[in-house]
């Protein structure tokens, strides 16, 4: 099920931390988002396989907002938030020297103001929602509490992204491993078959009943399982697999979905067809 996830909480307390972590996960993580525009963007999740996993980071004097918008979606919505010691929120900016977003609205008048207001808007929270609280906890420790809170794979931490391509197009370039599957039978020369995509049933019977099909993913998920295996050890978390073709339309595509479907009860597995247009 397509996920919305809210990163709220106190300004200064690690929402920059939790959505790289997310980012990692391969969530779409969008700060400030206006929530006038969620409507919009749930019409965008809803068409779009792209948007899988959304993360939004959303000031806690807002969060009453995006809750209202957010009540009858027809996906799962979740919240992180969370607290800080005030003494520590004060030493974090005057470290970094960055100025408070209730200074900057003009809502407060000090930094002790600033966070004074959004901790009592949090306290209206605290019995409703499990919040995390990052005052002894360093952006490793964050990390891996983030990845515990939101559960993404019970059976493995490590999240695949598989990525259909065409060479003519350009090499995907924030691959981590990339496969060639030009060798394999091509159906844009059928002609019932040239206008369709891999995400069409025939089209990918067609390329998934070849033997050559068949006896490239034997040695291609054999190799994935060795490598996922060994990454599962290391601190690495997200993995881009890419798989290109000619044109990105066809086998690529077609052997990107077998890979996902393959995968997704083991791994929290994402996918995409760069240049396939939805």
């Amino acid at each position: 099920m397509k996920q919305i996830l809210l990163i709220s909480g106190l300004s200064g307390a690690g929402k920059t931390s939790v959505t790289n972590t997310l980012e990692d996960l391969g969530y779409r993580c969008i700060d400030q988002f206006p929530s006038a525009l969620i409507p919009n963007l749930i019409e965008l999740i809803q068409n779009d396989s792209a948007y899988e996993y959304v993360a939004i980071s959303v000031g806690i004097m807002d969060l009453e907002h995006y809750f209202a918008l957010l009540d009858n979606i027809e996906f799962n919505s979740r919240l992180i938030l969370l607290d800080c010691d005030f003494k520590v929120l004060l030493n974090r900016y005057k470290f970094s020297r960055r100025i408070h977003p209730l200074l900057v609205s003009n809502v407060a008048d000090t930094l002790e103001e600033a966070i004074s207001l959004e901790k009592e808007k949090l306290a209206k929270y605290i019995d409703r929602f499990e919040v995390i609280d990052t005052t002894n906890m360093s952006t490793k420790a964050l990390a891996k509490r983030i990845l515990e809170y939101i559960s993404l794979d019970k059976k493995a931490k490590l999240t695949l992204s598989f990525e259909s391509f065409g060479f003519k197009n350009g090499v995907a370039q924030d691959a981590d491993m990339i496969f060639d599957v030009r060798f394999l039978p091509n159906p844009y020369y059928i002609d019932e078959l040239r206008n369709l995509t891999g995400n069409d049933e025939a089209v990918y019977n067609y390329v998934m009943s070849d033997e050559k099909t068949k006896a490239y993913l034997k040695e291609l998920v054999a190799y994935l399982d060795f490598v996922f295996k060994a990454y599962e050890g290391e601190e690495k978390r997200h993995l881009t697999i890419a798989i290109g073709c000619t044109g990105g339309q066809h086998r690529s595509a077609s052997i990107v979905n077998y890979l996902y479907d393959y995968y997704c009860e083991r791994f929290n597995c994402l996918k995409g067809h760069r240049d396939i247009k939805s």
